[in-house]
């Protein structure tokens, strides 16, 4: 707020005519007496509401009254020492100094000392000129005060420099103007030197004009220091410039008054930083330092942003370093809260990269230095740090400041290490990353070691909106960087010196979910070594790194982005082969064979290629039969058929850890091949939507075609495609993105296989009434699961708020897929679109009378690419998932017309039966509100499919059964026969005609009339009599269903009876896993003994809850009858071998097992008391 008031307060100044701002400036300045002008010189005036710089105030360095002009030269120094320790500021006014200066009009004198720099004061001097003329008179007539021995700096104050209105005219005019100034400049250097002075600025007050700044210092030979033109005479100090100068060469991009940006070159030219750096004089507290950082670090981005379109950046592009000076020192802080400032910094970083990590990246920042001062006696210097290199946690370093205020060294607050100029300085790893992060962003990627970084920030998102900033963990990732050495897999960071086109690393991961840790295996391709081809050596570290994330059951995340298999040729022959041609005079006769001299043959390796010698002319040639490229060099990693071997062999491993493990694939940049096919086989993907999946490129097929075709990537295995056919589960647009949906996939997925799904505190409370409701009418099924606002007011779903993430919503699209949580507790769900659907089939570039063509899918209604996502869906959640299952079962039936016959909708539906048979967690199947579930449809999904995990339960306002009520009508009533006879039966005049007709009556006509009348009414009732047999009683006594449930109470019922359901089975899992031969139902039954008692004193409504909730308390009593059962089955099994040897044998064994048992007793350690 207290920014916002600054900038509209600034733009309505700026708004202002200047004539106005002078008059309101020089009211100021008669008005201020000399005592308060500190005051002025260092407060934004909010409460005059106006806002003044040092620009304006030079305005009134030639102002007739002496008063004023006094005034303004003392605001101008103030102003610009701001943060200095000033004081004894007074106008020199001797008659020596005066009578021999007859051109100035004003002298000054103070003392200074830097920020922090408690000690001798130095000496400041400055003088007033009234126009550049005046200058020359110096050379001959300037007597500088001589009670001042030494003058550390001067300030020349021209108060009239002409300007022009044009631009690149006015910049003409300050180059020759600062030569001139220059020339004077040298002339007077002996005079410095005799005042030992150090420093000259000279401030251009130009006519319409904002005032040129000019630099001169001894140390540069009173020569212009061109790189500092136009900063206010004290910023170079206090953004550190000259320490940045001592290791980088600079070249200006941009300079502000208090802010620079120069490219700065190593000295050793291997590097390029973009430095941007400024200094603040706001004051800022510790209730708002967070925010003032983040707004400092934004500012910062805006200037980067503006500099990338400088000239000297063209086709250059590297890392940039922000650094920010705060100079008020920080109210009400010791020495003892340097470490909370760091927390403070640290925070305020995480939360910078978090919510503007794509512009980070986009900027190539590397660094983030902030220097503050803590409110110490004198005030203690406190550099915060972050860089990528450190995943951006902060590290904070008091400085140790020479006479000067330049610090020397510094000190870590946490380590007390001690740090040198050069340490500080010396280009991060980032920094030098910057040539490979250019090629990874070419071809539309980041580059694969940026991504632990993102997923720090990612990390840091999910953190934010779980918790507060206190209870973040410090450490978010830590990443092992695993490579090969020989044929073994080894931790060694490699920070990004690698030598392959593949990185792995082992990551732990402290997520909401699991904050003490998770680990995961991250497998990438590096675009930038080949790029990103599939060599053997890059197959063979997948290949183990995958095998690593299968033997530890922990999830394997891939990052696809490369050129497939390796292509390449024996190159070391390419300059020795000859050709033999058929007329050698004649090439277009064509030639014989490509051969080898017998001198180059000779230097050959051996296997380097397969030839057969032939003589010509008394020359001997080794005609080429095969080059097989074996021992050179060139063939290192594979160039042909042997990459294609290792792509077998990771196509195998995916599969593999596909069936095992959770397998996750993010398409970055693009994916060729076996790249491809690893994503496809991997099953699960996330496409960005620069990330194409293609077999071949574009070329190539055109070539096959003979004839110009495509054009792109994206029209082979963009998003338009892999999103429609369900390669894709998700789609995202840019890699930050990518990875934050990677850390949310994450959050529903175990710690290992072995493990439960991780529970979550879940804001919304699972007591919560569902109170969307499902209508008749068609609706969203997502409004169902998740919730919607309607008419201003939220209508919670079925899911916690905010917990649904839908995956293939572009595939498939009668049914809706996705995951989420109810009351904490993860789920994979599956459910249906009522409304009509669109499914989109693109024309094929390469058939020219191809179209594209929309085809009307209806709701309720399995097709055959939803069927094929369901049966995907499911396949998903039960692999490396472990998820509990929850289909609300709306459909009513399959589409069998003759298309969807073809395209194979049989075959689809009975994979959603393969799939549910092997599903080996809990299934819950839920009839919604006046959902229906129809034929086959109910078939699919019936529990009896696997009864061991399938559970099926109806709302009681749900339908199931065959046909829906106007089909079996039809059946029923045999086509309104027995309507008829019902309509004879029930209605009273229908009863009289008949008895009429009995008696001879001619009644025909009426009755007739009569049961045309009455059919359409009759009709519903035996719709309604054939519905009356699918409703959820029925359904319940013949044991169809588990229980028929209410809607708003759904969520928590639902809850624990999956809660308790996942817990049992996990326990029943476990001892299957630790008793050999041990049947599901026999484990079950074993857990319902285990927890009966607690069952039946909970009686049937709380049992759910009651037995969850005690088998997540009293893990040790578990385990223990675990162990229990494990020995007696090794008992049973031992007497069942021992009973199974002849007679003879069985003495002698039980003999040698007594005798074990002595001997291992006799052996074994004492007991513990």
């Amino acid at each position: 707020a207290q920014v916002k008031l600054l900038a509209a307060q600034l733009l309505t100044q700026m708004r202002k005519p200047l004539n106005t701002r002078r008059e309101e400036v020089k009211s100021m300045l008669i008005d201020t007496s000399r005592k308060d002008l500190v005051k002025v010189a260092n407060a934004h005036d909010t409460e005059r509401r106006m806002y003044f710089g040092l620009d304006l105030i030079s305005h009134f360095f030639s102002d007739e009254d002496g008063s004023i002009r006094s005034k303004a030269a003392e605001v101008y120094i103030l102003r610009t020492y701001r943060g200095y320790t000033v004081d004894d500021m007074d106008t020199v006014e001797s008659k020596e100094v005066v009578e021999k200066t007859p051109a100035a009009l004003l002298h000054l004198l103070w003392s200074f000392s830097p920020p922090g720099v408690e000690g001798p004061r130095k000496k400041g001097y400055a003088i007033i000129l009234p126009d550049i003329n005046s200058f020359d008179s110096l050379k001959t007539s300037w007597a500088m005060p001589p009670h001042a021995a030494e003058i550390a700096e001067i300030h020349i104050l021209v108060a009239r420099v002409p300007g022009d209105k044009s631009a690149m005219k006015h910049e003409e005019l300050v180059k020759t103007l600062a030569a001139k100034i220059a020339d004077l400049i040298s002339a007077l250097a002996p005079a410095f030197d005799a005042k030992k002075v150090q420093v000259v600025n000279v401030l251009l007050a130009h006519s319409g004009h904002n005032p040129s700044y000019l630099h001169f210092q001894k140390s540069s030979g009173w020569k212009e220091i061109q790189a500092y033109r136009n900063m206010r005479a004290t910023l170079p100090t206090l953004i550190e410039l000259p320490q940045i100068e001592s290791e980088y060469v600079l070249a200006p991009l941009q300079h502000g008054r208090v802010f620079a940006l120069d490219l700065g070159t190593s000295k050793d030219k291997k590097t390029e930083v973009v430095f941007a750096r400024g200094a603040s004089h706001v004051s800022v507290g510790t209730d708002n330092f967070e925010s003032s950082v983040i707004h400092d670090l934004l500012t910062s981005c805006d200037f980067l942003e503006r500099a990338l379109l400088n000239p000297l950046l063209d086709k250059k592009h590297p890392q940039s370093q922000v650094f920010m000076h705060i100079l008020p020192p920080i109210p009400g802080t010791t020495e003892r809260d340097v470490k909370y400032m760091r927390t403070l910094f640290s925070s305020a970083v995480q939360r910078f990269v978090a919510d503007y990590g794509p512009r980070v990246l986009k900027l190539r920042i590397s660094k983030l230095e902030m220097k503050v001062w803590v409110a110490s006696s004198p005030p203690t210097p406190l550099r915060l740090v972050a860089s990528g290199t450190t995943g951006w946690e902060a590290v904070a370093f008091t400085e140790t400041l020479d006479e000067a205020g330049i610090p020397k060294s510094w000190t870590n607050v946490e380590t007390q290490e001690k740090a040198t100029v050069l340490e500080m300085l010396k280009p991060t790893a980032e920094t030098q990353r910057g040539t490979k992060r250019q090629i990874a962003r070419s071809a539309g990627s980041t580059y694969i070691y940026d991504f632990p970084m993102l997923i720090r920030i990612s990390l840091t998102k999910a953190w934010m909106q779980y918790a507060s900033a206190d209870k973040i963990p410090s450490k978010l990732v830590t990443a092992t960087e695993l490579a090969l050495e020989g044929d073994e897999l080894v931790e060694r960071d490699q920070a990004g010196n690698n030598k392959i086109g593949m990185v792995a690393w082992l990551l732990t991961l402290h997520t909401p979910e699991y904050p003490n840790g998770r680990e995961i295996i991250l497998i990438g391709n590096d675009i930038t070594i080949k790029g990103g081809s599939f060599g053997t050596v890059e197959d063979e570290l997948f290949d183990k790194a995958s095998k690593l994330a299968r033997a530890k059951g922990i999830p394997r995340i891939y990052i696809a982005c490369n050129s497939g298999a390796r292509i390449g040729g024996v190159e070391e022959l390419k300059s020795v082969v000859q050709v033999s041609w058929v007329n050698k005079d004649d090439p277009m006769k064509g030639f014989e064979y490509l051969y080898i001299s017998d001198d180059e043959y000779k230097k050959l390796p051996a296997e380097s290629v397969q030839s057969h010698a032939v003589t010509v002319n008394g020359e001997t040639r080794h005609v080429l039969d095969a080059i097989i490229g074996k021992n050179l060099p060139s063939t290192k990693g594979g160039i042909g058929v042997e990459c294609l071997q290792g792509s077998g062999l990771i196509a195998g491993e995916t599969s593999r850890a596909y069936e095992e493990t959770f397998t996750l694939s993010y398409a970055t940049g693009r994916s060729v091949g076996i790249g491809a096919y690893l994503n496809r086989l991997g099953q699960r993907n996330i496409q960005m939507v620069k990330g194409a999946m293609i077999l071949t490129g574009p070329e190539p097929l055109n070539k096959l075609m003979g004839k110009q075709i495509y054009t792109s990537q994206d029209q082979l295995g963009g998003p338009h495609i892999m999103v429609p056919n369900g390669v894709t589960h998700e789609l995202v647009q840019n890699d930050q993105d990518g990875v934050e949906a990677i850390v949310r996939w994450l959050s529903f997925v175990p710690t290992t296989v072995m493990a439960l799904p991780p529970m979550i505190r879940s804001a919304d409370p699972v007591s919560r009434k569902v109170q969307f409701r499902p209508t008749k009418a068609a609706y969203d099924p997502r409004h169902m699961l998740g919730g919607v606002k309607v008419d201003g007011s939220w209508q919670g779903g079925w899911c916690d708020e905010g917990s649904f993430h839908e995956y293939m919503g572009g595939w498939g699209k009668t049914v809706v897929v996705g995951r989420g949580r109810c009351g904490g507790l993860p789920v994979g769900i599956i459910a249906v679109e009522t409304r009509s659907m669109e499914k989109h089939i693109p024309a094929d570039p390469q058939e020219p009378t191809s179209r594209d063509v929309i085809e009307l899918q209806a709701g309720q209604v399995w097709y055959p690419d939803s069927a094929y996502k369901t049966a995907q869906a499911i396949r998903d959640f039960n692999r490396g998932e472990g998820l509990p299952l929850v289909i609300f079962a709306n459909w009513r039936g399959f589409s069998g017309g003759t298309r969807d016959m073809f395209a194979e909708v049989l075959k689809y539906g009975a994979m959603i039966v393969d799939a549910l048979v092997d599903y080996k967690h809990p299934v819950t199947i839920y009839i919604p509100p006046n959902g229906e579930l129809r034929g086959g449809a109910w078939v699919v999904l019936d529990p009896k499919i696997n009864e061991e995990s399938i559970e099926m339960f109806a709302d009681v306002d749900a339908r199931g059964g065959i046909l829906e009520p106007a089909g079996a009508a039809e059946i029923v009533f045999k086509k309104d026969k027995q309507v008829v006879e019902m309509m004879h039966r029930v209605d009273e005049q229908l009863r009289d005609l008949n008895a009429k007709k009995t008696s001879g009556q001619d009644v025909a006509a009426a009755i007739q009339q009569r049961e045309k009348l009455l059919l359409p009414l009759y009709q519903q009732v035996s719709q309604e009599y054939c519905d009356l047999h699918d409703r959820c009683p029925r359904m319940k006594s013949l044991g169809a269903i588990r229980e028929g449930l209410h809607w708003a109470d759904s969520r928590s019922y639902l809850h624990w009876r999956i809660r308790r359901r996942v817990q049992e089975n996990s326990v029943a899992r476990r001892l299957m896993r630790s008793v050999t031969g041990i049947s599901y139902q026999q484990a079950t039954a074993i857990v319902a003994d285990l927890v009966k008692g607690v069952a039946e004193a909970a009686g049937k409504a709380a049992e759910d809850q009651a037995v969850a909730t005690w088998i997540e308390e009293h893990a040790s009593e578990v385990d223990a009858r675990l162990e229990l059962e494990r020995q007696k089955a090794t008992e049973d099994e031992i007497y069942r071998l021992v009973s199974s040897l002849p007679a003879a044998k069985r003495g002698e064994l039980v003999r040698d097992l007594v005798g074990y048992s002595r001997v291992a007793g006799a052996f074994a350690p004492p007991a513990r008391t």
